[in-house]
Protein backbone atom coordinates (compact mmCIF):
# COMPACT_ATOMS: atom_id res chain seq x y z
CA UNK A 1 0.00 0.00 0.00
CA UNK A 2 1.45 3.41 -0.91
CA UNK A 3 2.10 5.84 1.94
CA UNK A 4 -0.71 8.22 2.83
CA UNK A 5 -0.51 11.90 1.99
CA UNK A 6 -0.35 14.19 5.02
CA UNK A 7 -1.61 17.76 4.98
CA UNK A 8 -2.91 20.32 7.49
CA UNK A 9 -6.67 20.72 7.74
CA UNK A 10 -8.31 23.79 9.18
CA UNK A 11 -11.80 23.11 10.44
CA UNK A 12 -14.36 24.95 12.57
CA UNK A 13 -14.29 23.82 16.20
CA UNK A 14 -18.03 22.99 16.21
CA UNK A 15 -17.66 20.84 13.11
CA UNK A 16 -14.64 19.07 14.61
CA UNK A 17 -16.58 18.37 17.81
CA UNK A 18 -19.45 16.87 15.80
CA UNK A 19 -17.00 14.72 13.83
CA UNK A 20 -15.31 13.68 17.06
CA UNK A 21 -18.61 12.46 18.55
CA UNK A 22 -19.56 10.70 15.32
CA UNK A 23 -16.14 9.02 15.06
CA UNK A 24 -16.43 7.81 18.66
CA UNK A 25 -19.86 6.32 17.88
CA UNK A 26 -18.27 4.43 14.97
CA UNK A 27 -15.21 3.39 17.02
CA UNK A 28 -12.86 5.32 14.71
CA UNK A 29 -10.34 8.09 15.18
CA UNK A 30 -11.41 11.48 13.85
CA UNK A 31 -8.75 11.22 11.15
CA UNK A 32 -9.91 7.80 9.94
CA UNK A 33 -13.56 8.90 10.08
CA UNK A 34 -12.86 11.97 7.95
CA UNK A 35 -11.01 9.75 5.46
CA UNK A 36 -13.96 7.29 5.47
CA UNK A 37 -16.47 10.09 4.83
CA UNK A 38 -14.37 11.58 2.04
CA UNK A 39 -13.82 8.19 0.40
CA UNK A 40 -17.55 7.39 0.49
CA UNK A 41 -18.47 10.79 -0.94
CA UNK A 42 -15.90 10.54 -3.73
CA UNK A 43 -16.96 6.94 -4.50
CA UNK A 44 -20.65 7.90 -4.67
CA UNK A 45 -19.80 10.77 -7.01
CA UNK A 46 -18.01 8.31 -9.30
CA UNK A 47 -14.71 10.13 -8.96
CA UNK A 48 -12.45 7.31 -7.77
CA UNK A 49 -10.16 5.98 -10.53
CA UNK A 50 -11.79 2.52 -10.31
CA UNK A 51 -15.19 2.99 -8.70
CA UNK A 52 -16.14 -0.65 -9.50
CA UNK A 53 -13.79 -1.98 -6.85
CA UNK A 54 -14.12 -1.76 -3.09
CA UNK A 55 -11.28 -0.78 -0.80
CA UNK A 56 -9.89 -4.36 -0.82
CA UNK A 57 -9.79 -4.43 -4.62
CA UNK A 58 -12.67 -6.92 -4.98
CA UNK A 59 -15.35 -6.26 -7.57
CA UNK A 60 -18.62 -4.95 -6.15
CA UNK A 61 -21.59 -7.25 -6.43
CA UNK A 62 -24.66 -5.85 -8.12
Amino acid sequence: MPPKKSFPLRIEPRLYEALERWAADEMRSVNSHIEFLLRETVRRAGRLPDSNKNQDGDKKRK
